[in-house]
């Protein structure tokens, strides 16, 4: 018998939890669904609901249609904006055009944007630490962009001016490497000693925990794969978390096709994750992959148990609410 055909060939897969959809994104998914049995086809949706081509996809098949800006939705249709969040100037495009607005906003982005507004109002200098160019990382921003300056990693800090060093805060994009967050504020406090810290975590506890749990296996791996999106920017940090924490290599895919078999060879440990915005079928069809060859034992590694959910937006609430009425 082959190594193949033995049932135990001494390759083995760990299989990291927490992965995939955390509750803001299971949220988001989850209004757009209900928006297209409430008000029918079509549905618009401003920017991808969340970085993943997969879902994207198959709500598009259900009757979404997703557009980057309020301009390409016609007057007085429903839009629905992502859970990145989005800036108030996008509030106001959608009700100079009688649009019916949704906010899928996760409710951990939004709290981003209440401190932002809060450390605004008493005129303090704010540095957001996030990536530049990132949907979040705007709509943040544009709850004050007179007071608000992105700090893009520990290389940029040198860059950082304020107005006064006695009144600075920083805030994060909530999607960010939890160990390079903290060496860019390290960096910030050697420069600005007196920086403040937000009330809370800026760093949602999805990312950290599937950060967490990639550390704890990645220094048994060969390789770690991760599914998610290149959109995706807590996907794409559990590749480097992977490499930083001592996996010999880590790899981005979308879908079990685009594994190469040339990534196994000669491996013994396979460490597998997925984003944020992953559902989870998609993780399955991997492991079926990685079976296929040779990889079957499967032991899954746990830290966490995620149990937080966050109940739909409101606008979408009522509307449900009133059509029950309705019927009734």
């Amino acid at each position: 018998m082959t190594e193949a055909e033995t049932p135990r060939t001494g390759k083995r897969v760990l299989l990291a939890n927490p992965r995939g959809y955390c509750a803001g994104v299971d949220r988001a998914v989850q209004t757009v669904e209900e928006a297209l049995k409430l008000y029918g086809a079509p549905i618009y949706v401003r920017k991808q609901i969340v970085h993943n081509k997969h879902v994207v996809h198959t709500l598009e098949a259900q009757g979404a249609i997703f557009v980057e800006e309020n301009e390409e939705v016609p007057e007085g249709a429903t839009v629905i904006f992502s859970a990145h969040g989005v800036a108030p100037e996008v509030y106001e495009q959608a009700r100079e055009r009688s649009l019916r607005a949704i906010d899928a906003t996760c409710p951990l982005v939004t709290k981003v944007h209440h401190e932002a507004r809060r450390f605004a109002a008493q005129d303090y200098d704010i540095l957001l630490i996030g990536h530049e160019g990132h949907e979040e990382v705007i709509g943040t921003a544009g709850e004050a962009p007179a007071h608000i300056q992105l700090v893009d990693g520990p290389d940029s800090v040198d860059q950082v001016t304020v107005r006064d060093p006695e009144k600075v805060v920083w805030l994060s994009q909530t999607t960010l490497s939890v160990d390079e967050t903290l060496e860019t504020v390290a960096r910030l406090k050697q420069r600005l000693p007196l920086l403040q810290s937000p009330p809370s975590d800026d760093i949602c506890y999805a990312t950290s925990n599937r950060q967490h749990v990639v550390k704890e296996i990645a220094p048994e791996c060969d390789v770690v794969i991760v599914v998610g999106s290149r959109n995706s920017s807590n996907s794409v940090r559990l590749v480097e978390v992977a490499l930083d924490a001592g996996a010999r290599a880590g790899h981005l895919v979308d879908f079990a096709h685009e594994i190469d078999d040339a990534w196994l060879t000669g491996a013994r440990t396979v460490g597998v994750t997925s984003g944020a915005s992953v559902p989870d079928e998609l993780v399955q069809q991997v492991l079926a992959r990685l079976a296929e060859r040779g990889f079957a034992d499967v032991e899954e590694i746990t830290t966490a148990d995620e149990r937080l959910t966050f109940s739909l937006p409101q606008e979408l609430k009522r509307d449900m609410k009133a059509a029950v009425a309705a019927r009734g």
